[in-house]
């Protein structure tokens, strides 16, 4: 069974930065997916970003030029550089993959437990 463990979040300000990662028990080929999402609280769980097997990124609108995906094959794991925090950032962050699924909508295979990020204005 594929585990993603998620660790860095925290509470910052607004305008701080955090670095969130998400170590995979498999190697990052594995997945033709991996990505972020977010829920907040009351509301529905979003895209933040993806990147696919061939590196090729996608992100929300909302986190374009502030958000940085990235990635270590060598050590499995995938980053998110958050920088510019808002407050509206503040959710519950989630590391999703998909070993067939490249569209954000549909990436469902395997998630992690989530780690909480908090933004005070």
């Amino acid at each position: 069974q594929v585990q993603l463990v998620e660790s860095g979040g925290g509470l910052v300000q607004s305008g701080g930065s955090l670095r969130l990662s998400c170590a995979a028990s498999e190697t990052l080929f594995s997945f033709a997916a991996m990505g972020w999402y977010r829920q907040a609280p009351g509301k529905q769980r979003e895209l933040v970003a993806i990147i696919t097997r061939g590196g090729a990124t996608t992100y929300a609108d909302y986190v374009k030029g502030r958000f940085t995906l990235s990635r270590d094959n060598a050590k499995s794991t995938v980053y998110l550089q958050m920088n510019s925090l808002k407050p509206e950032d503040t959710a519950v962050y989630y590391c999703a993959a998909d070993r067939i699924r490249t569209i954000p909508s549909e990436i469902d295979d395997y998630w992690g437990q989530g780690t909480q990020v908090t933004v005070s204005p």
